[in-house]
């Protein structure tokens, strides 16, 4: 395969921190975190729990701002964005619990962020049909309820829907988490095509060190230090 030639990051972290604070304490969650990621490319960020992983992917996905340094996207600080545009239009967030809408069908949770779009109903739901087996579900799946499918299935939707966002930038949280190995390999791998066939920025969260072996590039997050992956286990 060709190798991409890499230009400008589609993300970058100049120096992030993120402290939180009430009137007893304050914590330094995130200190100091830079690093690069371009499209095209899959991530994992490893680190026990309580190390700023989850503050960390919630910066980048701009459910917070920095209490110092910029998150960058395509350049352009998250300070200067409308962060609910930003969220979006800009990132997608793949949850280990799914977060799908348990009263909507499964093509009625992909048509939602087109709709948000602007799409019509039969303009999104067209589009995400298109999506769905895009994830390679077959169209059985469109008219059952979440608590119909497997969890497999269930984060294929996940993912889905994440696409109908229109983001170039896919957020994975845990997503292998509540599946088994079997599924848990063929989750991984759909996001790894996504990246490397159609040129999304994937970024895994997670402790499954075996997700370490087929993406691009791994981090690790250590008492809220961003760092080159060292050893063999995050437990």
């Amino acid at each position: 395969m060709e190798q991409k030639t890499l230009t400008k990051p589609i993300l970058r972290l100049d120096r992030v921190c993120y402290q939180y604070r009430n009137k007893y304490q304050s914590v330094d969650a995130v200190k100091t975190a830079s690093a690069e990621f371009f499209e095209g490319k899959t991530y994992a960020i490893i680190g026990k729990s309580g190390s700023g992983k989850s503050t960390l992917l919630s910066l980048i996905a701009g459910l917070a701002l920095p209490t110092d340094g910029q998150v960058l996207y395509r350049g352009v600080p998250t300070d200067d964005f409308d962060l609910d545009k930003y969220r979006r239009n800009n990132v997608a967030v793949v949850y280990q619990s799914f977060n799908l809408f348990p009263l909507m069908t499964c093509l009625e949770n992909v048509c939602f962020p087109l709709e948000l779009l602007g799409k019509t109903p039969k303009e999104a739901a067209v589009i995400a049909r298109e999506y769905i087996a895009h994830v390679n579900l077959p169209e059985t799946v469109w008219r059952r309820f979440p608590n119909m499918i497997s969890g497999g299935e269930k984060q294929r939707v996940a993912i889905a829907r994440a696409l109908a966002s229109g983001a170039k930038i896919i957020l994975a949280d845990e997503p292998t988490g509540n599946l088994d190995v079997a599924n848990g390999e063929k989750i991984v791998q759909l996001l790894s095509d996504l990246a490397h066939e159609d040129n999304y920025t994937v970024i895994i969260v997670t402790h499954d060190m075996s997700i370490t072996q087929v993406v691009d590039e791994v981090m690790q997050m250590s008492d809220g230090y961003l760092l080159p992956l060292v050893g063999e286990s995050c437990e």
